[in-house]
């Protein structure tokens, strides 16, 4: 199991907690983001496309973007440089990926 996780996120830090009882390896990545093969790799894991696991409010995204509805390879270079456009936590097991932020989505997906 991986978590991608954003220390400072109280939602992340609660699926965090809710399933350090299984092994898991816990990414930290604004600190080691993603590349953008590794993003295109989540997106295909979650069943996702970019857009769907990605933060529009964040100020760095309507900057980049403003009303505009960006390309998915556009979309993935910028989450690769500022990965604090993907959505989180993000858990990963095996081949497929799960957004968990409530306790709900953690429960269907603890071991």
């Amino acid at each position: 199991m991986i978590i991608y996780h954003n220390p400072r996120c109280g939602k992340s830090r609660n699926a965090l907690q809710a399933l350090q009882s299984a092994p898991c390896e816990v990414v930290e990545y604004l600190k080691n983001p993603l590349t953008v093969d590794g993003l295109r790799e989540l997106s295909r894991l979650l069943g996702l496309k970019p857009l769907e696991f990605t933060r529009t409010k964040e100020p760095v995204y309507r900057e980049l973007f403003g009303n505009t509805i960006p390309t998915e390879e556009a979309l993935l270079q910028a989450m690769a440089t500022h990965p604090i456009l993907m959505e989180r936590p993000i858990v990963v097991i095996g081949n497929k990926a799960w957004i968990v932020r409530s306790e709900k989505a953690i429960n269907k997906i603890k071991p």
